[in-house]
């Protein structure tokens, strides 16, 4: 099965398995919110098309798109100070994901 512990491969095309598979991580640091490290995990890895077919999972699966990181920061926080990640934050606020850091965090 290929999933997240495969190498990163420019152009190749994902299964529903593949993108599915993402949903199956876990933190190594228990203090980490498990919900907000799949999405970071998925939006480094995926292409923005791929990315927003896993929120449709992430999603379905009763996951927090809303999930905070230790410093109280959203995944489209994150997102959203990246000057390339404009179709990622896109599919993020399609899914319903929110901001709640303000500008500076």
């Amino acid at each position: 099965m290929s999933g997240p512990d495969k190498p990163k491969v420019i152009g190749e095309e994902w299964s529903d398995e593949r993108v599915k598979s993402f949903l199956d991580l876990s933190p190594w640091d228990k203090n980490l919110n498990p919900d907000h490290f799949v999405l970071i995990r998925a939006y480094e890895s995926m292409r923005a098309g791929d990315f927003e077919r896993f929120l449709a999972f992430f999603v379905e699966a009763g996951r927090d798109l809303n999930a905070e990181d230790e410093h109280g920061q959203t995944i489209l926080d994150r997102v959203s100070q990246h000057r390339r990640s404009g179709d990622y934050a896109q599919a993020l606020e399609k899914a319903g994901a929110k901001q709640k850091a303000t500008a500076g965090n």
